[in-house]
């Protein structure tokens, strides 16, 4: 979510005063109505890389999944006719998550079977895929592209702070947000006229920001949403650290100890 322009204070993107200490780029450069995506974000890297900095690079992120891809290689899919896409959009909209899982369910068992009944993005992808390529993106998963980074010749960290300093240090993030002006970008957004569909708008403290913005909560009821928010996404984080990063991962309760392992 920190690539996206509007969103700088909602999604923690480094400030103005971090970027004018050291480059940071892939930062606020993609439209918040474009659907953007891990396949796009790797082929941004590989630019980064071509264009050689100088220097070393420093990844940092709390996607999994783009960790995945950047070191293992992302799996090829197939194209997608911008017709097949919209159309399974609108459905997404007018018939909810729960329905096209259930379609998903008689189309592709195992895929649904491994998805949240909720998780409309990812049912929307197993749909699309399907349709568009008549084959199930677990066998497009199967195949991937060479990696961008040599895991083994990178260093690996995962920052893991104890919980009880996690569940603290997200609630004091928040409230530093909102003071910052994390209720105007939500405003931004929304008078953009955004698909409500469009990821952007669903980046953690959208929604719940946006129903106080509509009357339908307290400024407190929505603060405590998206603190609640967060920790249910830290502790998916968690799970997918534990079971998909190896033992090359170096686990450091601290960013200072990580700074201190860079030698920054």
């Amino acid at each position: 979510m920190q690539v996206y322009g509007t969103l700088r204070v909602l999604t923690a993107r480094p400030s103005p005063l971090e970027e004018a200490k050291a480059p940071h780029v892939l930062y606020g450069h993609v439209d918040p109505a474009t659907a953007y995506s891990t396949g796009a974000w790797l082929r941004d890297v590989a630019a980064v890389i071509a264009s050689g900095h100088g220097r070393p690079l420093i990844f940092v992120g709390g996607t999994g999944l783009y960790f995945e891809a950047l070191t293992r290689g992302l799996s090829l899919m197939p194209d997608i006719p911008p017709a097949i896409r919209d159309r399974w959009r609108q459905r997404l909209a007018a018939e909810g998550a729960p329905h096209l899982h259930a379609v998903l369910r008689e189309r592709d068992a195992e895929v649904a079977a491994r998805l949240r009944v909720q998780d409309g993005q990812r049912i929307v992808r197993a749909l699309e895929v399907l349709e568009a390529s008549g084959r199930s993106i677990l066998h497009w998963q199967e195949e991937r592209a060479a990696p961008l980074v040599d895991a083994d010749a990178a260093q690996r960290f995962v920052l893991a702070p104890p919980r009880p300093e996690l569940s603290r240090n997200i609630a004091a993030r928040l409230t530093s947000m909102l003071d910052q002006g994390a209720i105007e970008e939500v405003h931004a957004l929304r008078a953009a006229g955004i698909d409500s569909q469009s990821p952007a708008m669903k980046a953690i403290g959208v929604p719940e920001l946006g129903a106080w913005l509509d009357g339908a909560m307290s400024r407190d009821e929505a603060a405590e949403a998206t603190i609640a928010a967060t920790r249910r996404y830290a502790k998916r984080q968690e799970t997918w650290m534990r079971n998909r990063f190896d033992e090359g991962w170096e686990r450091l309760e601290s960013a200072a100890r990580i700074a201190g392992k860079l030698g920054v």
